[in-house]
């Protein structure tokens, strides 16, 4: 990332706090004054020991100085480590907002465990680079300018000594700067490794239990955390090379000025006092380059992350719709869903999955997608809740195009159980209440009923609040598929999307639900992605789908008899499955 881009960035975390970070600083400085203060006061106490004025005054000085400067920078560094977490809160908040309204194509190319590193790790090093970098930078170099303009004034000679043992051992720590920095980054990355590694392991922790795979497992994340180990230690490295370098410059310094100043006090140039200050001021000099140092080497370590955030924060997302916040509940009125020759693919690179895919559902009743795996149904539903963009042709909703609708407006009309049916962790009673917070317990109750998890509930311990574990991992998968139906049914859409939805479910259950579906169809639209035969003979009317084309649409009787496809997946795939 260029270094202006990366500036560009930080100073965007750090404009909403410049006020309190200004304040920090200014305490920072005020600090640094009375610590400059102090070399001079030992300079006048060292003269006036060689004669017979009184010292009481100056020690009390002095000594003001120090409690007056400890106390001062103390406060300053609580409203800079304050300030700090106020940025870390800023830009977590910001880039969760973000990545939860990311586009679904977003989400599916990036591993989820990279992006929740981002929002952890990676914000967190901003930390130091947005406050503590920036402010050591502007008061350590005021304070180096301030505490080199006194050391000119003590003895220019001395001065050029001191400098031009800084500048040489500077110039070998500007060369590590950039190992820093790319050993950072490597070292980030492999921590998003880390976590997409766990996440991938605990999403399927049943298939890599039952896979005999946790050696595997583990041995991926030690390599992914052996290569964090491998960079860290290299970054840490030369932070300590560039660290240690300070004491070094002003050591040699030390021995130079030491050297050619007791020199100088020998000739008379200068005198033993403005000796013993001009080494104050140099020992001095340690804070201010340190913090230069600091700063130089925070920016290295955090230009890393925030090249990282920067990278998710232009991830493209769904932005909200001005109206998104008093968008229309769900209406009565059933709705028409017509696709126009629509073409689709994932990617430009990837094949097409639709090719000019065209079928009218005029209103209320149920409509069954059919046909082989891979035919693009499950699309048709992506397209519709606008989780994707069709690449040519329109679908219109009630006549109007999807794209024209406002996305909260669109998907408030629309009930989605997904094929997996998931759960979230979390009690039984969010994930029904997730769709619609505003349900009453009498909504609730009238949809357990409904959706035959009333017996369910009643024998869990907690009823409507037991936990479900993640994922619902405390679910049976048919219970899980009745829980994802009542949280949809519960939003009274006016479309109805239900893929696969009774996949798991028993002849028992699935006869029962099946009873709710057509008795919803009555009075909403709905879609269903169906493999047995069961359900799609209940269809109005049926689209048959193959290699990404409607093949046919009719119904049962009409499609047995008029189409072979259709025929031959009634007598083989549905009753196979049924």
């Amino acid at each position: 990332m260029p270094a202006r881009d990366t500036w560009r960035a930080l100073y965007r975390h750090f404009r909403p706090h410049r006020g309190a970070v200004a304040l920090g600083a200014l305490l920072t400085l005020v600090g640094a004054a009375t610590g400059l203060a102090q070399p001079l006061a030992a300079k006048a106490l060292v003269d006036r020991l060689g004669g017979d004025g009184p010292i009481a005054g100056v020690l009390v000085l002095l000594t003001a100085l120090v409690v007056v400067g400890t106390v001062v920078e103390s406060f300053g560094a609580y409203v800079l480590e304050r300030t700090a977490e106020s940025v870390v809160l800023a830009a977590r908040r910001t880039l969760i907002g973000r990545l939860l309204r990311l586009k679904l194509p977003e989400v599916e190319r990036l591993p989820p465990g990279d992006l929740m590193s981002r929002v952890t790790s990676d914000t967190t090093l901003l930390r130091a680079v947005t406050t503590q970098s920036v402010v050591s930078a502007a008061t350590g170099g005021l304070t180096f300018l301030a505490t080199i303009a006194m050391m000119a004034y003590m003895d220019a000679v001395l001065l050029g000594v001191t400098l031009g043992v800084i500048v040489l051992i500077g110039s070998a720590v500007a060369m590590v700067m950039p190992q820093i920095s790319r050993a950072t980054a490597r070292a980030q990355e492999s921590v998003a490794e880390i976590s997409t590694v766990l996440e991938r392991a605990f999403g399927a922790f049943r298939t890599v239990k039952a896979s005999g795979a946790e050696e595997r497992e583990t041995a991926v994340v030690d390599a992914a955390a052996e290569e964090a180990w491998r960079h860290g230690v290299r970054s840490a490295k030369w932070q300590s090379v560039a660290g240690t370098s300070v004491g070094l410059a002003v050591q040699v310094s030390f021995l130079a000025v030491l050297g050619i100043g007791g020199a100088r006090v020998a000739s008379g140039a200068i005198s033993v006092s403005t000796l013993v200050a001009f080494l104050l001021f140099l020992f001095y000099l340690i804070d201010p380059v340190s913090k230069l140092v600091q700063a130089a080497t925070q920016y290295q370590v955090g230009s890393a992350a925030i090249a990282r955030i920067a990278e998710a924060e232009r991830l493209e997302t769904e932005e909200p719709s001005a109206t998104s916040a008093a968008a229309p509940g769900p209406g009565p009125r059933p709705a028409s869903v017509v696709f126009e020759d629509v073409t689709f693919r994932y990617r430009d690179d990837l094949p097409y999955v639709h090719h000019g895919v065209s079928f009218e559902v005029p209103g209320a009743g149920m409509t069954a997608f059919v046909g082989p795996s891979g035919a693009g149904k499950t699309t048709v539903f992506g397209l519709v809740e606008r989780f994707y963009e069709a690449t040519g042709g329109r679908i219109l909703i009630d006549g109007r195009d999807v794209r024209d609708w406002p996305l909260a407006e669109l998907r408030a009309a629309i009930g989605y159980v997904e094929q997996d049916s998931p759960v979230l962790a979390g009690t039984v009673r969010e994930n029904l209440v997730f769709g619609a917070p505003d349900a009453t317990d009498a909504d609730i109750a009238d949809v357990l009923v409904r959706a035959k998890l009333d017996a369910l509930v009643e024998r869990l311990p907690d009823g409507l609040d037991t936990v479900v574990g993640h994922r619902g991992s405390k679910l049976s998968g048919g219970e899980r598929q009745r829980v994802a139906i009542a949280r949809a049914l519960l939003r009274r859409p006016r479309l109805l999307l239900l893929d696969e939805a009774t996949s798991q479910l028993d002849a028992v259950n699935e006869l029962a639900l099946r009873d709710v579906v057509a008795e919803a169809a009555r009075e909403t639209t709905v879609l269903v992605v169906a493999h047995r035969l069961s359900t799609v003979t209940l269809a109005d009317r049926i689209v048959v789908m193959e290699a990404g084309k409607v093949r046919a649409v009719g119904t049962h009787a009409e499609l047995v008899a008029g189409d072979p496809l259709y025929g031959e997946l009634a007598a083989t795939q549905f009753l196979a499955t049924a």
